[in-house]
């Protein structure tokens, strides 16, 4: 149980740390392009996959031996593109309303679990990806005057951030987590080199110093996530990522004057009711197939 309790301990100082990143992406991707800013981002994260990888019980070469290396490059080619559409949004269309949408990434996982990884999905699951959904077209409000097409970009964000999550599932089938951790960063840097350099600036001396903060609240952000799920069941840490949402709309509303509108706050509260029902039904779904199979 102390074990347990330190990982969720683990897991709450990676999403505060996470909010903090996405808060720092938000000021650089509104003033550097955000593909250039990822690519800066994701050269430090693969540094940090690397050193992780040789430190780890298998070592360098067998955490590169990926059993599916075209699936491993997918998820973490897939993710450099989810990272680049985030900072894009959180740029134009703001922390809190952007993490509003990116709320929905359990539904999205749970639902392409189905064609992708053949899992069963019953109809309450089903019923909350249902109103989870709808949640979200509030969140949009795609009819009338205020509706914002930047916003379709975040639902592209949360779609893949889904896609990367199933893939991620998939790989771990016949690749270790250190293995899928390197590959996410490696990949996403080889990847995003080909594209960011068009988008080369210089940064300012004062802005210097808040990459390097990206850099490191990345590295440390995903470490500490990496021990949470070491010490605890993926269903207690996932929730947490709720409290990230929080911690951003503070961040937009107090430091870049963002506004939660009426529709955004029922449209998110509609989302996470549904994401946290749809993660601990998986929870029970899981538990009750351990309990046929022992």
């Amino acid at each position: 149980m102390q074990a347990k309790t330190t990982g969720l301990l683990y897991a709450l100082i990676a999403f505060s740390i996470f909010a903090v990143q996405d808060g720092i992406s938000k000021y650089l991707g509104t003033h550097y392009p955000p593909v250039f800013v990822t690519m800066i981002r994701y050269w430090a994260f693969a540094l940090f996959a690397i050193f992780m990888a040789i430190r780890s019980r298998d070592g360098l070469r067998a955490t590169i031996a990926a059993n599916r290396l075209g699936l491993q490059i997918s998820r973490g080619v897939i993710l450099a593109v989810q990272i680049s559409l985030s900072i894009t949004s959180f740029a134009i269309v703001g922390l809190a309303h952007s993490h509003s949408i990116l709320a929905s990434t359990p539904l999205m996982v749970a639902a392409l679990s189905v064609p992708i990884l053949g899992e069963r999905v019953g109809w309450r699951r089903w019923s909350a990806i249902l109103v989870g959904f709808i949640g979200v077209l509030i969140i949009l409000k795609p009819e009338g005057d205020g509706f914002d097409p930047m916003l379709i970009v975040t639902f592209i964000a949360a779609f893949l951030l889904g896609l990367y999550g199933v893939l991620t599932r998939l790989a771990s089938r016949t690749d270790s987590a250190m293995t899928s951790f390197f590959y996410t960063g490696v990949a996403g840097a080889v990847a995003l080199t080909f594209v960011g350099p068009f988008y080369w600036v210089s940064f300012a001396p004062h802005d210097i110093v808040w990459m390097l903060a990206l850099c490191a609240t990345g590295m440390s952000g995903h470490y500490l996530l990496i021990k949470a799920f070491e010490l605890a069941d993926a269903a207690s840490v996932q929730p947490f990522s709720y409290y990230q949402l929080v911690m951003v709309s503070i961040i937009g509303v107090t430091l870049f004057g963002e506004s939660l509108s009426t529709n955004m706050i029922i449209g998110a509260v509609i989302v996470v009711a549904a994401g946290i029902f749809t993660i601990w039904r998986e929870h029970m779904a899981a538990r009750k197939n351990r309990k046929t199979e022992g």
